[in-house]
């Protein structure tokens, strides 16, 4: 299968809070392919963010596809409402409910993209079972729960391997890397595999995010 270009999913949970709606609109307008956006509960990581409220607000201000990280447990219960809410594309991890399959099947029987998120110590034989119900795999490159962590390079043979297994399918599946995505690290992200990057700091705290973007995905000015 052909290798799609690079695409960008900056992470809202970089953005200025105070400012959202402006950030959203300001990162659409830079070149961002995705929105990611970070939803924490406090209990399956150490962190809360926001809900399907911010979500659904957020909406209106950008025609890009809404990436919605469920970082929850469980998850299954609010499914529907960050459906309804705008997400495009809604990814939980195997860990936050007892039945992995039945999760996907309702993020898609919603009409949405389905995606599972490998924390790094979470195998890829993970999502070995589910690949016909998948749209993305998540790898996070951090131990999720706050931004501005550095990249375990440890995450790289994941991705590798991930790489191989879903090209040996045959699926259009995207395979995405979060957390300590820099321009210094997303080459080898992109060596191994990789087609989306998350990115937080390294687009909402520089002054110019087009140039930001452009230059994690390897396009500098």
């Amino acid at each position: 299968m052909p290798r799609r270009p690079v695409r960008i999913a900056p992470s809202l949970l970089a953005a200025d809070f105070a400012r959202l709606g402006e950030e959203t609109r300001a990162v659409a307008a830079a070149g961002a392919d995705w929105l990611h956006l970070d939803i924490m509960d406090g209990h399956f990581v150490p962190n809360i963010s926001f809900g399907p409220v911010v979500v659904k607000a957020l909406r209106p201000h950008a025609g890009i596809p809404f990436d919605v990280h469920l970082m929850i447990a469980p998850a299954d219960p609010y499914i529907e409402a960050f459906a309804a809410a705008g997400a495009d594309l809604i990814s939980v991890h195997p860990e936050a409910g007892p039945h992995l399959h039945r999760t996907l099947q309702s993020i898609r029987g919603l009409g949405k993209q389905a995606g599972v998120v490998l924390n790094p110590g979470t195998p890829v034989a993970a999502v070995e079972n589910v690949l016909d119900l998948l749209d993305l795999v998540l790898v996070m490159s951090v131990n999720p729960g706050f931004g501005g962590q550095a990249f375990l390079a440890s995450q790289l043979g994941k991705i590798a391997a991930l790489r191989r297994m879903i090209d040996a399918s045959g699926r259009d599946i995207a395979l995405q890397v979060d957390g300590g995505i820099t321009p210094a690290t997303a080459p080898a992200c992109i060596d191994a595999g990789a087609d989306v990057l998350v990115a937080g700091t390294a687009v909402f705290a520089q002054p110019d995010y087009a140039a930001a973007i452009a230059a994690i995905r390897g396009n500098p000015a």
